[in-house]
């Protein structure tokens, strides 16, 4: 389901990230079934990039590339305060992941589909590299 771009605009950065998370999230798991090992391995390596850490990296392979409008939608989320503290990583990290979050979410909503790929493809390039 894809929504006009004006009306997604409109969402709190809070709810595009909770849309962002399962779409980067999906898209880990779906790449990590293509090299067909044990689920508990899946599990780790899954929790490694859908992580704070695992984003703040993402963003530095993608951030150079990216539009305006997208460093704005990333800005607008990793400028938003959840009023939630980290586990196991700096608020920094933190609010850098939500922003990350924060794009994807935006531009699977409105259905930019070849561009989240795009950029996920780009970071799986490195990420997979590490398996």
């Amino acid at each position: 389901m894809y929504y006009d771009k004006a009306k997604v605009k409109l969402l709190s950065p809070s709810t595009l990230s909770f849309v962002g998370d399962a779409v980067f999230g999906l898209l880990v798991r779906e790449r990590l079934a293509e090299i067909n090992r044990p689920s508990g391995e899946l599990h780790s390596a899954s929790v490694r990039f859908v992580s704070a850490t695992g984003q703040v990296r993402a963003f530095e392979i993608i951030k150079d590339i990216l539009t305006e409008d997208e460093i704005a939608i990333f800005k607008r989320g990793r400028n938003f305060h959840t009023g939630r503290t980290p586990k196991n990583a700096s608020g920094g990290d933190y609010h850098i992941a939500t922003g990350v979050e924060t794009l994807f979410g935006y531009l699977h909503l409105i259905g930019e589909e070849n561009r989240v790929n795009e950029l996920f493809t780009l970071i799986w390039e490195d990420f997979s590299a590490t398996i």
